[in-house]
């Protein structure tokens, strides 16, 4: 817990990600990522100097057999309050619209659920479960699928909402926080998407790999360079749309 914590704080710290007196929710899906990161702001809130406040918002995409009562119970356990947010979006995906690329429409109603639940709670600013492995394959996907180097930002301001986007775990390898799942026993919720491991990212996610086993520092190379190009929002705290 401690090691996690420290690599999110250290990531904190280097984009000034937390203001005192910061309303923060985390976005919980209920995979190992977000309710590793659920745990190590928890844990951070003890002693970080400047004070923040902790949330959680889960936007059920109507899957029936995905039942998130253990992420509740976890949230009472850390005295994090905790909201579902219950929608049809995987009807409207799959069955009314029949998207050629479900994933696309899928996280734009996603996003625009949870902005929407963020501001009627009064709260402008979200904590993403976005790691070190997601930002290099999404440089590669960017690379690959648009022709730019490109990745999300550690940091952006929505000025359309208000709403800013935090990810903390960008420090944090999917191996640590897998480890970190399995050693505190976390209520990881499996995903029952038809999308799920049939995606470009999957198809980016295993090409990574093939080529990490040739070369083993690419991801932390490829990391290195991001931030020493820098690409934009990677310099340093910087907040755009």
């Amino acid at each position: 817990m401690n090691r996690l914590t420290s690599y999110v704080r250290r990531c904190v710290d280097d984009y000034e990600m937390i203001e005192s007196g910061d309303r923060i929710a985390v976005g919980v899906s209920g995979g190992k990522d977000s309710l590793a990161l659920l745990c190590a702001l928890s844990n951070l809130r003890r002693f970080y100097p400047k004070p923040f406040e902790l949330r959680a918002i889960t936007i059920h995409m109507g899957m029936e057999d995905m039942d998130f009562r253990p992420v509740a119970e976890l949230c009472e356990k850390l005295s994090v309050p905790y909201t579902l947010v219950k929608t049809e979006i995987q009807k409207v995906v799959f069955e009314d619209r029949s998207e050629k690329n479900p994933c696309s429409l899928c996280a734009r109603m996603r996003k625009g659920v949870l902005n929407e639940k963020l501001l009627e709670q009064g709260i402008t600013k979200v904590a993403l479960g976005h790691h070190f492995d997601d930002a290099v394959e999404t440089f590669f996907m960017s690379l690959f699928y648009e022709g730019r180097l490109n990745c999300f930002r550690p940091l952006t301001f929505m000025d359309r909402t208000g709403v800013t986007q935090i990810r903390p775990l960008l420090y944090v390898s999917e191996e640590q926080l897998r480890s970190f799942a399995e050693r505190y026993d976390l209520p990881v919720i499996k995903n029952t998407c038809p999308m799920d491991g049939a995606s470009r990212r999957q198809e980016v996610k295993e090409l990574v790999e093939r080529l990490s086993a040739d070369y083993p520092d690419l991801k932390s190379k490829v990391f290195g360079a991001m931030k020493r190009l820098p690409l934009a929002g990677w310099g340093g705290p910087e907040k755009s749309e």
